[in-house]
């Protein structure tokens, strides 16, 4: 969801770079998972402001400077349980990630490696045989069926 770039003044506060569209939609959590690979911690936002692409953010037991660089590049993670519900034909991109991509004629593209933001849509990236990009429009994007692990695409083998 976004990742602490560093100290922000000095009571506390951390300056946050977040991955959602909107940066302060990140705030309407109250709670965060702040951490990396190797561990992860449970901690409230008490307080929050949006600054253009950032936020600054005062988080429960970070009350000085030094305890608020030592957060500096931790990865910030929300509950899935927190998330609303996707509106019909809405996907969140963690369900994306990991299904295979079949195409009409029954041939296997690959398994969804990432999905990319670009200006006109998203992409779906695949590895498989060797690395695709299809857009995720309707045009190509027959059905997704999170279920059974699987997206139909209307794609040719050699595009």
């Amino acid at each position: 969801m976004g990742r602490v770039i560093a100290p922000f003044g000095v009571r506390g506060w951390v300056k946050i770079h977040a991955y959602t569209e909107r940066p302060a939609n990140l705030l309407d959590y109250p709670v965060w998972w702040l951490g990396h690979p190797g561990g992860w911690q449970e901690m409230r936002v008490e307080d929050g402001e949006a600054h253009d692409r950032s936020l600054a953010v005062r988080l429960e037991g970070c009350g000085d400077r030094e305890r608020a660089a030592q957060l500096k590049g931790m990865e910030i993670a929300v509950p899935r349980s927190a998330f609303p519900p996707p509106a019909e034909g809405e996907y969140y991109w963690a369900d994306l990630v990991g299904l295979k991509v079949v195409n009409l004629q029954g041939v296997e593209l690959g398994r969804v490696e990432e999905v990319l933001q670009t200006g006109a849509n998203d992409v779906l990236v695949l590895q498989g045989e060797r690395e695709r990009l299809l857009p995720f429009i309707a045009d190509v994007i027959r059905r997704v069926d999170l279920a059974a692990g699987l997206i139909s695409v209307d794609w040719g083998e050699d595009y």
